[in-house]
């Protein structure tokens, strides 16, 4: 008896320690997916590097008072995956809201950004923001626009001092 219960504190203890060390956590309902569907979406989340599991919600509570996240409670109710992002803050919920968007059975409940709770409407603003090239690219982009401007500038008054001597 011993031995399961060791082994259930260091579930309970490695639950804790991805909640605390992630970037990202969000937990989902997948009631409803058929073993194709979570296979896909399982797919999807480990080509982005976010690790996808399912636990107990009773050692998933213990783990959130353990990481002092105990607002997580309410949502450990009915079946809960957890994904989990340790790199990428923005993969998990834009992965997850693009699959709920395509598989109405999938529904995001919340989650954690950085070591705070968040509530869906989080999850889906974050899931709404670019992935980091795509933040990269733009502030690329600002960054280019003034220097930019300046060459056309440049280029117009020189083509207009040709026109003036010719």
């Amino acid at each position: 008896m011993s031995k399961v219960l060791e082994k259930k504190k260091q579930i309970v203890s490695e639950i804790a320690t991805k909640f605390r060390d992630s970037q990202s956590t969000v937990l989902v309902d997948y009631r409803g997916l058929d073993v194709a569907e979570v296979t896909e979406l399982r797919k999807q989340l480990r080509e982005a590097g976010v690790e996808y599991k399912v636990y107990k919600n009773s050692m998933s509570r213990r783990a959130a008072a353990e990481a002092e996240l105990t607002e997580l409670d309410e949502l450990l109710v009915g079946p809960t995956a957890i994904a989990f992002s340790d790199n990428d803050v923005i993969a998990p919920a834009k992965i997850l809201n693009n699959f709920a968007k395509e598989h109405k059975d999938l529904e995001i409940k919340g989650g954690v950004i950085e070591g705070k709770v968040a509530s869906l409407d989080q999850i889906k603003e974050l899931a709404d923001l670019p992935n980091y090239e795509g933040l990269l690219s733009m502030l690329l982009s600002v960054l280019q626009a003034p220097v930019r401007n300046f060459a056309y500038a440049a280029k117009a008054i020189a083509e207009q001092k040709e026109e003036q001597e010719a």
